[in-house]
């Protein structure tokens, strides 16, 4: 078989497009108006978002290791999301990864939502907020006991919320 002939086949079958980019991040889910509590256009999160949390939690960016003070923050308190304000990660399941970016071991139950993310030539599984499909991170199964996992997330996806004394 010729190598034009298979290209040709695998496109057909519903393989990668030849036009695709590889590289390309997938776009917030198409059906997230029907999916998520709480939707906006595209103009309305960026009216209410920075650049760069518009850039992670609408378009699947992932921020510069290192550069998010919430990876270092120990505090006690609820880590929300930046887009919508819903209570995602608690401090007690905070961990230093050692990655750059902050890290938890649990979410708050029904907090998040997972999708397959095979985005840079590799599987992963993409975390997002369960109430407005917000893009936060990715999670792996290296994270230490209780569960083995860990939440990998962008901290400008994050607010801290401190606990009341």
């Amino acid at each position: 078989m010729k190598r034009r002939d298979f290209i040709l086949g695998a496109t057909s079958l519903g393989a990668i497009p030849l036009t695709q980019n590889l590289l390309e991040k997938p776009t917030i889910m198409a059906a997230s108006k029907e999916q998520f509590a709480v939707t906006k256009t595209e103009a309305e999160w960026q009216e209410i978002l920075t650049s760069d949390q518009f850039y992670v939690l609408r378009k699947h960016g992932t921020e510069r290791a290192g550069t998010s003070p919430l990876d270092k923050n120990y505090s006690e308190g609820t880590y929300d999301c930046a887009g919508c304000g819903q209570p995602l990660f608690t401090s007690e399941t905070k961990f230093n990864s050692g990655t750059g970016w902050p890290s938890f071991y649990a979410p708050i139950e029904g907090a998040v939502a997972t999708t397959s993310d095979r985005s840079l030539f590799m599987v992963r599984t993409e975390v997002h907020c369960s109430n407005c499909g917000g893009h936060l991170g990715h999670v792996f199964n290296d994270g230490p006991a209780p569960t083995g996992q860990r939440y990998c997330m962008n901290g400008v996806s994050l607010t801290f919320e401190p606990a009341e004394a």
